[in-house]
């Protein structure tokens, strides 16, 4: 209404021009018509607001618990080590000993092979000795050194005698002195009787460098040998053992080959002697049963048939 009320004094004030009124007329026509709309509008949003509620979150979902098996616990893993020493048996001879795992070995026709190509011979006093193993060091545990082979061997000669056993066929047995048959002429007189020596060596002559050795049970006889031919040198400890009928052998070798300006290292014999003398403390010979030989009774004749009288 106010804004009629400004359009009529418009009106007043421009007088009674027709077209002033016209013009007045249109004014009065659009501002009703405005009024009304904005009225209208401010009634239509008024009664038509609709009130906006925060919509609701739905609330999570909770899965159901689920029931988890009771989990066995994994079986551990048994990691089975290898023994550090591999044991040896021969069961023709009765022979026993251990040696560690890294060393190898060669047995029967692969020892005697071996052995033949290396300077570490057998010490029986007769021929007809065989090698039942031959256990070799290795060289990583002495680098830079003159160190060239080690052997731990053992042989068996099943045709000596024990008294044969306790012999070396190097060194040569000594001579043993023998007192001559030749008496003085004269009671009073002080001649010495006549020595004389015999290359042959008796039953109980023993070489010049035996001695004896206790390996638990077993009585062994010992002797050391040392070999060399130029740079190369070979020490070898030898010990017999009368067992079963046979008389065994066990040698232990250490070969150094020294480098030709001598500026190599000398490896320690005693050291690589002392591993050898490791494997010859297992050492054992059990006893070998013989078959007995039981005689066949002699075939009895059938009885004679008498005939019926």
């Amino acid at each position: 209404m106010t804004r009629i009320n400004e359009i009529r004094t418009i009106a007043k004030t421009w007088g009674n021009n027709a077209s002033t009124l016209f013009f007045a007329a249109v004014l009065i026509v659009c501002a009703v018509t405005v009024g009304c709309s904005s009225d209208k509008q401010k009634t239509v949003t008024a009664t038509n607001q609709i009130p906006v509620t925060q919509p609701e979150s739905p609330l999570p979902i909770m899965p159901a618990p689920t029931v988890q098996a009771e989990k066995k616990p994994a079986p551990k893993r048994v990691v089975h080590k290898k023994p550090a020493t591999v044991s040896y048996t021969d069961k023709n001879s009765g022979l026993t000993f251990e040696y560690p795992r890294r060393y190898a070995i060669e047995t029967g026709e692969a020892a005697t092979t071996l052995l033949a190509s290396n300077p570490l011979a057998m010490n029986f006093v007769q021929p007809g000795g065989v090698a039942l193993a031959a256990v070799e060091l290795p060289e990583t545990g002495f680098a830079n050194t003159d160190f060239s082979s080690a052997f731990f061997n053992v042989s068996v000669h099943k045709t000596l005698t024990a008294d044969q056993c306790t012999e070396f066929a190097v060194p040569q047995p000594k001579a043993k002195p023998q007192a001559s048959s030749i008496e003085s002429t004269s009671p009073t007189a002080a001649t010495p009787a006549a020595v004389q020596t015999t290359a042959e060596p008796s039953s109980d002559t023993q070489s010049a460098s035996s001695s004896k050795l206790m390996l638990g049970d077993l009585d062994l006889r010992a002797t050391e040998a040392v070999t060399g031919e130029g740079t190369r040198q070979s020490d070898s400890k030898y010990f017999h053992v009368f067992e079963n009928g046979a008389c065994y052998e066990f040698a232990l070798n250490v070969t150094t080959v020294a480098s030709e300006d001598g500026v190599m290292k000398h490896v320690d014999r005693d050291k690589v002697f002392n591993r050898l003398e490791k494997i010859l403390a297992t050492v054992k010979i059990n006893p070998i049963a013989t078959p007995e030989v039981t005689a066949e009774a002699p075939a009895t004749a059938p009885a004679p048939i008498t005939p019926a009288q």
